[in-house]
């Protein structure tokens, strides 16, 4: 989007073979424009699944919703390779097509991301503490946290598996074409539908029932009318227990359950609410990452691609964690809690914004143009490689992070509100876009050095904050059931006890 068709080059998109250190591109869009529709895209496809995630809970359930997202994603890949052409592109024509593709693509895959994993974990039944016999004889103690943490770590790294096919694909876009990078993804995403097709009778499929739904919007309004719209309220959710209210004469439908559920969603969306800040720093605000590397040495290394090698770092670390790194802290009897897990992620992403800030200043410092690197025709002698550190710290980050929300988000939401829990949690994605575009002026030279700094510093102070008021939930309750909560005998249980 940010480039031209380079000079020399075939039209398709592809750079001047002899010219390594040019840039594959075709809509010459700028660096603001390009970094504000990367944006919007994010921001689309993670407030589309609040969408999604109520059409699945409520109506269609959240398989078949997945296979509409999938539809909707295939088609849009078709226009994309369409829109690639190279008479389309020579010809000034190809922001049009790809446009439309885009805005597709965002919505099928708003349709499909809060379905995904609630569907993942739907299929480890045994949710409860329960003891097991080792063939040796030895009896271990199963804790579903544990359980759901592995699944979840195993699916990010699969997740990664097809994002790292980009890091193939910026190499084609750069040598060859953007038809031929667009075309070769969609044909692995045909083996999708065909995957959903015949595991369709093998999977758990949960019905969709929007009973839950329905529920969780009366428990909160109710809860905010008594506490007269106090959310800090000690009794914010007290007030509304069935067990309060039928003391004071009032009976209602739902259980002690459904608010502690209400309770439990509302403190994990609360927590998400910290993650706009981070993904800031995973990564730097819009195409600030890939506009550096474009002011590096690159020795024909596009510029784009350790930013798609983020995926590469997941694939790694996330088998590495769930089989060597927790397992040790587990006999170790070292307790590495939610809260824990997710402070550190935020550490991690600290450093990592620190480090683009001094690689930026040192673009700065040595390139031909000085502190207006990003236009310049030269390039700092800086290798592209030094942007290593910077993305594989944020990339492990996200193990610590992303995973442990997926986990929030699947074990305290209701039981038909799994993937709307889910959805809000993505939605802090598109937050952070949103924010991102409100930065985007100061996306510019010469301030991109603040571009890294200033995030870095907000999830500082934001992280201190986060450890000092969740770090209690490390040792709070990581599922609930019905049978959990025991009936509290209300007043006029205890008169008639005493008639009789």
């Amino acid at each position: 989007m940010q480039f031209p068709l380079p000079e020399g080059g075939p039209g398709t998109g592809a750079i001047d073979k002899s010219k390594p250190n040019s840039h594959a591109g075709a809509l010459n869009l700028g660096l603001q424009t390009a970094s504000a529709l990367g944006l919007l895209f994010t921001f689309l496809a993670y407030v589309v699944p609040i969408l999604g995630a109520w059409i699945a809970d409520t109506y269609l359930g959240r398989y078949k919703t997945i296979v509409w997202g999938v539809i909707i994603g295939g088609v849009a890949h078709v226009i994309m390779v369409g829109g690639a052409a190279p008479a389309l592109l020579q010809a000034g024509k190809g922001v049009a097509p790809f446009m439309i593709s885009f805005f597709l693509l965002a919505f099928g895959a708003g349709i499909f991301k809060p379905n995904v994993s609630p569907t993942v974990i739907d299929q480890y039944t045994y949710q409860r503490e329960y003891t097991k016999v080792l063939k040796s004889g030895e009896k271990v103690l199963v804790d579903p946290e544990t359980t759901v943490n592995h699944i979840m770590l195993i699916f990010y790294a699969f997740v990664n598996i097809g994002a790292f096919f980009s890091i193939a694909i910026v190499y084609i876009e750069k040598y060859h074409s953007f038809w031929l990078a667009f075309l070769l993804p969609g044909i692995v995403y045909i083996l999708l539908p065909v995957l959903l097709a015949v595991m369709y009778k093998r999977t758990v499929r949960k019905p969709p029932n929007g009973s839950d739904l329905t529920k969780f919007v009366k428990i909160t309004t109710s809860a905010l009318k008594k506490s007269k719209g106090n959310i800090f309220s000690k009794n914010l959710w007290n007030n509304v227990k069935p067990s309060v209210l039928a003391g004071q004469g009032t009976h209602v439908s739902y259980s002690e359950k459904d608010v502690d559920d209400a309770r439990r969603s509302w403190q994990a969306v609360s927590i998400f609410l910290y993650i706009p800040i981070w993904i800031l720093n995973d990564g730097g605000v819009g195409s600030v990452l890939s506009n550096q590397g474009a002011a590096m040495t690159s020795n024909g290394a596009p510029n784009d691609l350790l930013n798609n090698f983020n995926p590469l770092v997941i694939i790694i670390f996330s088998p590495f964690m769930a089989h060597v790194v927790y397992p040790f802290l587990q006999r170790k009897k070292i307790k590495f809690g939610r809260i824990s897990r997710m402070t550190f992620g935020f550490g991690l992403a600290i450093i990592s914004g620190i480090i683009g800030a001094i690689v930026q200043y040192r673009v700065y410092e040595t390139s031909p143009c000085g502190y207006y690197a990003s236009d310049c025709d030269g390039v700092s002698p800086i290798s592209i490689w030094w942007q290593i550190p910077n993305v594989t710290l944020g990339a492990i980050s996200e193990i610590f992070v992303n995973v442990t929300a997926y986990e929030l988000a699947y074990a305290r939401a209701p039981e038909n509100m799994k993937a709307t829990i889910l959805a809000l949690f993505l939605f802090m994605t598109a937050l952070s876009s949103a924010l991102g575009e409100i930065l985007i002026p100061a996306i510019a030279d010469p301030t991109l050095v603040w571009a890294w700094a200033a995030p870095a510093i907000a999830l500082f102070v934001q992280t201190v904050i986060f450890h000092w008021r969740y770090r209690n939930l490390n040792d709070d309750a990581f599922m609930t059931h019905e049978e959990d909560f025991q009936r509290v005998p209300s007043d006029s249980d205890e008169k008639t006890e005493s008639k009789t």
